[in-house]
């Protein structure tokens, strides 16, 4: 009977722990032994009101269209990531809208869920840019906690 108890009761604890977004965001990243190349949604949204970071998003054009996306983000697909990094400013700002990021400025990829925004981030590393990071939470924890405030 002690041994079904203690049981429930760890099991209890791991379900509790692990079922929050962020306990298990935060056990990963106390695991990964690499340097650490992802910001949170707190520390995304601290960069944005600041204008600190340049923040680009590598979903689809459809998928922006279709369910929006995070505001001050610039849209560039995955796809396109390694070509637009290249770009002369021109071209870019006129393909873009905005002015082509530096290799010593601070760039944040986003995606949906932190797949696509990982291999922008390592696109961006390869072409030598030194400040970059990914949210891996993406658009869904953006709106997860942005309506979880709403409330």
């Amino acid at each position: 009977m002690i041994m079904s108890e203690s049981v429930v009761l760890l099991l209890t604890f791991f379900f509790t722990f692990f079922t929050d977004p962020e306990n298990r965001r935060q056990i990963g990243r106390n695991f990964c032994t690499a340097e650490d190349h992802s910001v949170s949604y707190q520390q995304l949204k601290d960069l944005l009101e600041s204008k600190a970071v340049r923040l680009i998003d590598v979903r689809e054009k459809w998928e922006i269209a279709e369910h929006g996306k995070i505001p001050g983000s610039i849209s560039i697909p995955l796809g396109e990531v390694m070509e637009a990094l290249q770009m002369d400013s021109v071209y870019f700002k006129e393909k873009y809208n905005q002015d082509i990021p530096s290799k010593s400025d601070h760039v944040v990829f986003s995606c949906l869920a932190g797949v696509r925004s990982k291999q922008a981030l390592a696109v961006a590393k390869s072409l030598g840019f030194s400040r970059v990071q990914h949210f891996p939470g993406g658009f869904s924890e953006w709106l997860e906690y942005e309506s979880s405030k709403k409330k």
